[in-house]
């Protein structure tokens, strides 16, 4: 049951969605690197050496990439609710930040499957094709999510008007 008598402003739901979705991506990439304990201590002893890179950097990416998302919330959340004004901004900035964070999983370790299907042992062995490959989508996945981030920073710089004075 809600109460009618409250109201929430635009930049306290999206902040709350930046701060939803952050911890929920960092908490994937929490679990997701319990991966890499299963590689030291199973994967070593067995000599499955594929388990070694993609856990890593899309690990990486998710669980820095949760806790900026976090960031970003709790600033739209602490912003004067009346002055969001390029509301279709934060709302792409949300999106462009949650697709970029998933590309990268994607990219990062199912895209090593896929690009591992193409050029067998692409990794380990120097078939630069497939290196390129693999390393240009995790790039622009992580770029993906870089724009979201630069674009939430625009919006809150223009509700805060913050200038830096020159000089």
């Amino acid at each position: 049951m809600t109460n009618r008598g409250i109201s929430v402003d635009d930049t306290t739901i999206i902040g709350v969605r930046f701060v939803r979705w952050g911890l929920a991506l960092f908490i994937f990439g929490l679990i997701f690197g319990f991966g890499l304990l299963g590689f030291y201590f199973h994967g070593a002893e067995s000599g499955a050496q594929w388990l070694n890179y993609p856990w890593t950097f899309a690990t990486y990416v998710l669980q820095v990439g949760g806790l900026g998302m976090v960031a970003i919330g709790a600033v739209y959340w602490l912003l004067p609710g009346d002055k969001l004004e390029i509301e279709w901004m934060d709302h792409t900035a949300l999106w462009l930040c949650i697709f970029g964070l998933i590309a990268t999983f994607l990219t990062s370790y199912v895209g090593y499957f896929v690009a591992n299907a193409i050029w067998p042992s692409f990794f380990y062995k120097p078939i630069t094709q497939g290196m390129n490959v693999w390393i240009g989508f995790q790039a622009a996945s992580v770029v993906l999510y870089l724009f979201g981030v630069v674009l939430a920073w625009l919006s809150i710089r223009h509700v805060t008007n913050v200038r830096i004075p020159r000089g």
